[in-house]
């Protein structure tokens, strides 16, 4: 079997903050931007992979989700506790400096974990959680 990730999806509450953050910030290409009834999803990923997307979109857009469910979304948003990602990097050190000065939400600056990786983590504008492995 030959299964790739193509896109994942990570939610916003401002599309353009967020559209700011991952191309500015963590240098993302923007590959698509669509918008339907005063909603947008935006479509970005890192240059030279483009079998692999982040699609920032609308929370709970779904039709078929509650009013009540939109609430919890919205405050797990707020805490930080919706959504998260994993990316890598093999200049860890750089990439941390260049979220530092760019104005992430620092959750935890470069460290050795005793599961074997060296990773740190930032949450985006969204509150998404943005783990960041060190390539070795």
């Amino acid at each position: 079997m030959d299964i790739t990730i193509h896109a994942t999806f990570l939610p916003h509450d401002d599309p353009d903050i967020s559209l700011a953050f991952y191309r500015d910030v963590l240098g993302f290409e923007v590959r698509d931007d669509v918008g339907y009834e005063g909603m947008r999803w935006i479509t970005v990923g890192p240059a030279g992979q483009p079998g692999t997307s982040i699609v920032l979109e609308p929370p709970a857009a779904d039709p078929g989700v509650t009013d009540d469910e939109r609430r919890t979304i919205a405050e797990m948003m707020a805490k930080g506790t919706y959504a998260g990602i994993t990316l890598a990097t093999a200049d860890l050190d750089g990439t941390f400096a260049r979220l530092r000065a760019g104005g992430a939400e620092i959750v935890q600056e470069p460290t050795e974990q005793p599961y074997g990786v060296r990773d740190c983590a930032v949450r985006d504008p969204a509150g998404n959680l943005l783990r960041i492995n060190e390539l070795r």
